[in-house]
């Protein structure tokens, strides 16, 4: 876990999210206060998974929470204002939902059909990034399927920014995808495309 945060910050990743949806409680602090010590040291964001106790008990810089798990609002009431909390979206009704609930991003997706995730969903596509781009202010992390082949329309599209799991994690060298990713994406903004 911490081999491939190290080589996912190295690559440019900003945002480091603890997510293991089995472990204990203990085990996910312990994993967690390792990934804060890095995460501090590095410069980039923590966010943990589902679980606003670990990430108030490490320190961690927010929360993610899905559909499935605690409300939204209750979420948000317990972490605060300072802490960042992102809520996955994958309809309009959830985006409206999550917005007013206090979220400081929307995780939307899947966007591309994905392994990462067997539950993810049936793929909502880059014209539901734009959807909601133009309906909210609220930023969008947009997930699924992204790769570094596709990862600049997702951004085109809308995204603030891309979440993966199998183009880092699956990768022979995990810094040179992270690397590879962080230029795609940024290079279609920069380029104006």
């Amino acid at each position: 876990m911490l081999t491939v945060a190290e080589a996912a910050i190295e690559g440019g990743a900003t945002v480091i999210q603890l997510r293991d949806k089995v472990a204990s409680t203990r085990k996910l602090v312990e994993e967690g206060l390792v990934l804060r010590e890095l995460t501090r040291r590095r410069g980039v964001l923590l966010i943990v998974n589902d679980r606003i106790d670990v990430a108030l008990a490490v320190d961690a810089d927010g929360a993610h929470v899905g559909q499935d798990d605690m409300p939204a609002h209750l979420a948000r009431r317990l972490l605060g204002p300072e802490r960042i909390l992102g809520v996955s979206a994958g309809n309009l009704e959830e985006a409206r939902a999550a917005v007013e609930a206090g979220a400081d991003y929307l995780g939307i997706g899947p966007i591309y059909p994905t392994r990462g995730k067997l539950d993810a969903g049936v793929p909502v596509g880059t014209q539901f990034v734009l959807g909601l781009k133009l309906r909210y202010a609220t930023p969008l992390v947009a997930i699924g399927g992204i790769t570094a082949e596709n990862a600049g329309e997702v951004i085109q599209a809308g995204a603030a920014g891309i979440a993966v799991i199998t183009a880092v994690v699956n990768a022979e060298d995990i810094a040179a995808a992270a690397r590879k990713l962080a230029t795609a994406s940024s290079s279609k903004v920069e380029k104006g495309e």
